[in-house]
């Protein structure tokens, strides 16, 4: 359904603008040498729809957040059967697992629409976590809170009802740490929601108007308001 026809992301990238700096969560954290090292090494790259950030097999290059647009993880290239593990909101950056290990992806990252994406190079995150204390807190966190994310993912495989579903995996793209710069209005297309859920665009508009029914959340022009984050996460409709 997707189809990426330009040249590779890291054939386009380029410097980060000081506006698109202040998007990346992390960076505000560092200073001294571990914030001029990252300033240095960090570059950005247009997504645009189909593209693929991370391929499954292929060598970690690269820690990648998304400084805006929509991005899906998905396994869709594994032997296995075809999984969406979750998407991935603005501010939200990713793979950390991975680059630690310095393995090959075991998960697709593809751009649901145009997309910006950070990349900041191997090397220097692993220097980074030689030599920075707020830097290891910050992944440090990330990987609790992407354990906790990926426990929820397989609960959320297991509802049967397409309404909760939904809910669920709104609550996981407005997760304040893993996705810091969505804030109050999350972008996003019922077809987007509807390759993310893994449901019909037609059944995913039933459930938000059931959530809307509920007071949960607030249907606005281009997108989504969350009106009770904590309801979306563990309250069932009954």
């Amino acid at each position: 359904m997707f189809i990426a026809r330009r040249s590779p992301i890291r054939e386009r990238a380029r410097r980060p603008t000081e506006t698109e700096l202040a998007g990346i969560p992390w960076l505000t954290q560092l200073d001294g040498e571990a914030r001029e090292r990252a300033l240095e090494a960090l570059v950005v790259g247009e997504a645009e729809v189909g593209d693929y950030v991370c391929r499954f097999g292929r060598p970690v290059t690269y820690w990648f957040g998304l400084v805006d647009g929509l991005l899906k993880m998905g396994n869709d290239d594994s032997q296995g059967p075809a999984i969406t593990f979750t998407g991935v909101a603005p501010g939200g950056w990713f793979g950390e697992g991975t680059v630690l290990k310095h393995e090959h992806y075991r998960y697709n990252i593809q751009a649901l629409r145009s997309s910006l994406i950070a990349g900041l190079p191997v090397t220097t995150f692993d220097w980074l976590l030689d030599h920075s204390i707020a830097f290891n807190r910050f992944v440090m966190l990330q990987l609790n809170e992407r354990l906790g994310q990926f426990i929820a993912a397989r609960e959320i495989d297991r509802i049967t009802s397409p309404d909760l579903r939904v809910a669920r995996n709104l609550a996981a793209l407005f997760h304040p740490l893993l996705s810091p710069n969505v804030g109050g209005v999350l972008r996003i297309t019922q077809q987007e929601l509807a390759y993310l859920v893994g449901l019909s665009r037609q059944r995913v508009n039933e459930a938000l108007r059931t959530l809307q029914d509920k007071g949960w959340i607030r249907i606005e022009y281009g997108g989504l308001r969350v009106l009770d984050l904590q309801a979306l996460r563990s309250s069932d409709l009954g």
